[in-house]
């Protein structure tokens, strides 16, 4: 079974990823300060979510195209 997250959380996540995703790596803390730079979240929770979640499709991403 996997994680639950709300929609916001991967609408967000989706957006960001096709906007910037040359930019994104599977390293939480950089996508982290990325998320920061590149919207208004003000919440630290919503923020780490948001960057896990990018970690997460990075790699669901790159084991797909094997």
């Amino acid at each position: 079974m996997g994680n639950i997250r709300p929609g916001y959380i991967k609408s967000l996540a989706a957006l960001l990823l096709e906007e910037h995703s040359d930019v994104f790596t599977t390293d939480f803390a950089q996508n982290k300060e990325y998320v920061t730079r590149y919207t208004n979240i003000e919440s630290k929770g919503i923020r780490n979510r948001v960057a896990g979640y990018i970690v997460r499709q990075i790699r669901v991403r790159a084991i797909r195209k094997r």
